[in-house]
């Protein structure tokens, strides 16, 4: 693995770190690679750290003393993972806040600045620290604190605007005071949340930090039910993907399988894959919801609801039918920032089309270089689009015309029903292959062993799809033609009748 001349050095500082030969003990019993030991156990302490500070220092009301417990603790479990190379966090937090004390007022020399050192710094590690995995390092909380520090810029400068000019996002976000250095760290470290997201403005952290949100109840035992819910997808993670290994696709032996088994083994195994990033965002959900930061309000029935800061939307995921549904209920919060400061902060462009390209290529660029990054949001953008063109043609054509028999029929159910259902087992698989195997050596090598059906299906239906369109335009413009020229001989006739009427009555 390539590393880089900043000080990039993991190996050198584990070697130094106690817990060093224990925690490959663990990991090498538990089968796992000692980084994801680590990322699971730093996930897991959210709780007992949620459970302390309930405990024994929710009801002080020095609220530096709440600020230094959260700083330090996520603080220190950031150096329990990457060691030395936490200074790369720490430089970028003291950062934001020294261009925010003195840029602040020069609101887009501010946001520029902001904007350009973060992702830069992320692109250049993304760039030293390179291999053809997903790998697990100082890279991986680094691009949400990227998220997190770009945000924070965009509402403090939100926060010298007049609310008359800003938006209902903005309001809840909006910043009027620039917070100190401690309460910066603490809200950038907050554990449970510096490590896999979720993404939550700073607001929200400071209303935990004021007590708005401890008069309600029911965050512990909606926290465990989260707990066990990631639990149980982190166990079907694990027995799935040792029965389909991300390996065995690359292998011929893949490749030799039956068409029809190759396309839906693919597709549960990017189910499986989904799972590993799933289980993580609820067992974080769980910890933050325990320790009550994530207060949204109530539901219809008046009870406290507990998901604001939620990652994923199990009953989407689980039921949709189709790619829309996956981006819609997975990686919410992240979707949602990128909704609220690049989306709609490209509206002076006055085209949707354009901010949304826009917005998948920051995804694309934030995740990282892989070919494979760019190919998968490629292909959200040509799948989802694909998805709204058949529904359209459905609704208009099919239904109309055939709709008074299909509905009446428990056959076409059932077969409407399998159909969608395969296609989102199948489809997944295509387009997850390129997010996980990240270099064009390796995803074109499985896509090639499916025999390319994604592409085949999407351009054969884009051909389809446009020359129906064309043909239909033509005999509309030939029907549309037709009835003006039937109209204008009507038209013609009715004004001789009424010539000759007069001459008529004159002859009577």
């Amino acid at each position: 693995m390539i590393r880089n001349k900043f000080a990039f050095s993991m190996p050198e500082y584990m070697e130094v770190l106690p817990h060093r030969s224990l925690m490959d003990g663990i990991a090498e019993t538990a089968g796992v690679p000692v980084e994801a030991l680590r990322l699971l156990l730093t996930i897991l302490a959210g709780y007992p750290i949620a459970a302390i500070y309930l405990k024994f220092l929710a009801s002080i009301n020095d609220k530096v003393v709440h600020h230094m417990f959260f700083a330090s603790c996520g603080a220190g479990l950031c150096y329990f993972n990457y060691g030395n190379d936490t200074y790369h966090s720490l430089l970028g937090i003291m950062t934001t806040y020294f261009l925010a004390l003195f840029l602040r007022n020069a609101t887009t020399i501010f946001l520029t600045i902001n904007f350009l050192f973060h992702m830069t710094y992320l692109l250049l590690g993304y760039y030293y620290t390179a291999s053809n995995e997903y790998d697990i390092l100082w890279t991986m909380p680094h691009c949400i604190l990227v998220l997190r520090m770009i945000g924070f810029g965009f509402d403090l400068t939100d926060g010298l605007k007049s609310e008359d000019a800003l938006s209902k996002d903005q309001k809840e976000t909006a910043l009027k005071e620039l917070p100190s250095p401690l309460e910066l760290l603490a809200f950038a470290y907050f554990p449970s949340g510096f490590l896999v997201g979720p993404q939550f403005p700073y607001r929200r952290y400071q209303n935990f930090i004021d007590g708005k949100y401890r008069e309600y109840e029911g965050s512990y035992d909606a926290g465990i039910r989260r707990f066990g819910a990631g639990a149980f997808y982190l166990i079907v993670c694990q027995v799935g993907l040792s029965y389909l290994p991300d390996s065995y696709f690359l292998t011929p032996e893949f490749a030799g399988e039956p068409f029809l088994n190759r396309i839906y083994m693919l597709g549960f195994w990017a189910k499986f894959s989904l799972y590993k990033y799933i289980s993580c965002w609820l067992l974080t959900e769980g910890a933050l919801i325990c320790i009550g930061l994530t207060y949204r309000g109530v539901d219809s029935e008046g009870n406290p609801d507990w998901s604001g800061c939620s990652n994923v939307k199990l009953k989407l995921l689980e039921t949709g039918n189709t790619m829309e549904h996956y981006v819609q209920s997975f990686n919410v919060n992240t979707n949602q920032w990128v909704g609220q400061y690049i989306y709609k902060r490209l509206k002076f462009l006055n085209n949707r089309t354009i901010s949304y390209g826009a917005a998948l290529g920051f995804l694309a660029v934030w995740h990282g270089y892989h070919s494979g990054y760019y190919m998968t949001f490629l292909m959200e953008y040509m799948v989802v689009s694909t998805e709204k063109q058949i529904t359209r043609f459905y609704t208009k054509v099919v239904l109309p015309k055939w709709g008074h028999i299909l509905e009446n029929s428990d056959i076409y159910k059932l077969l409407y029903f399998v159909v969608l259902k395969s296609y989102n087992i199948v489809y997944m698989g295509w387009c997850l292959v390129a997010f996980v195997f990240l270099k064009y050596e390796r995803w074109i090598i499985v896509y090639g062993a499916v025999n390319y059906y994604g592409f085949v299906v999407l351009i054969g239906w884009a051909a389809f799809y446009h020359s129906y369109r064309q043909l239909t335009r033509g005999g509309s413009r030939r029907e549309a033609g037709e009835d003006r020229k039937l109209q204008e001989k009507k038209s013609e006739e009715i004004s001789k009748s009424e010539e000759k009427k007069p001459e008529e009555k004159k002859a009577d």
